[in-house]
């Protein structure tokens, strides 16, 4: 039987991450995610998926204790919202929204980092405003942080840093977080390739702490990448993908 259940550090060995429980290059990322869980579980921090294999999946904390450049005090962020393939419009989105919700209803309520339109790691702008959220603040090039209030308290809003979007180094700047299980292995490799065969110096910040993340000069510090000092995606990257983002920049 269908059902969503929660990932707890008591069955996350039984249990896989599912958006990576194929591919064998995220063997490290998923190791160092359910450290993060296990590790967070205790502060708020959980990951709701349906049971299933497949990429049907909820996650959300603390805005405090997230690695995000997010000023949201008694807030809760979702850091992943994701259903995909056959088990779109089935209704599972609206069932993981709900749940994520309900664990927030005592908080002052919910942030999200999207966009104007769907974008590639980013929740849905179209779903998020089904469910009451509205944009807050923004941050360059397209980054909206989208807010569904519970209390009538202060703002939530970026970091000064987040909004500033400036890298001073010359080459190819990396920044990532162990929050997504693929950053790992396409920072340490396909970003290192990418590097060499572009004869660009690479520069790789990972953010482990939330300091880290309020001074990171993106609003997505999850995987960001800046080429001589300048913004060029959230997406994580394939050579391929690096050379059509930087011919057409």
């Amino acid at each position: 039987m269908e059902k969503i259940i929660t990932l707890t550090p008591e069955n996350i060995e039984q249990e896989h991450i599912c958006c990576a429980m194929a591919d064998k290059k995220s063997f490290d990322g998923v190791a160092a995610k359910k450290e993060i869980l296990c590790n967070q579980y205790s502060e708020g921090y959980r990951f709701k998926k349906l049971n299933v294999k497949g990429k049907v999946l909820i996650e959300y904390a603390p805005a405090e204790i997230t690695l995000s450049p997010v000023i949201a005090p008694d807030f809760m962020q979702i850091q992943c919202f994701w259903v995909s393939g056959k088990y779109k419009g089935q209704g599972w989105g609206r069932k993981l929204m709900e749940q994520c919700i309900e664990d927030s209803k005592e908080k002052a309520g919910i942030v999200a980092v999207s966009s104007a339109k769907k974008r590639p790691f980013m929740s849905d702008p179209k779903f998020l405003k089904k469910f009451g959220f509205e944009v807050v603040d923004e941050a360059q090039p397209y980054f909206q942080l989208w807010v569904k209030k519970n209390k009538d308290l202060e703002v939530p809003k970026f970091s000064d840093a987040a909004k500033a979007m400036q890298c001073n180094e010359k080459g190819i700047s990396v920044y990532f977080t162990s929050q997504c299980p693929f950053t790992d292995y396409y920072v340490k490799n396909e970003m290192v390739e990418i590097s060499k065969k572009w004869d660009m110096p690479l520069n790789v910040h990972q953010i482990k702490t939330v300091d880290n993340a309020m001074k990171a000069p993106t609003a997505f510090p999850l995987y960001s990448v800046f080429v001589d000092g300048k913004f060029l995606t959230h997406e994580i990257l394939t050579e391929k993908r690096f050379a059509k983002l930087y011919k057409a920049k």
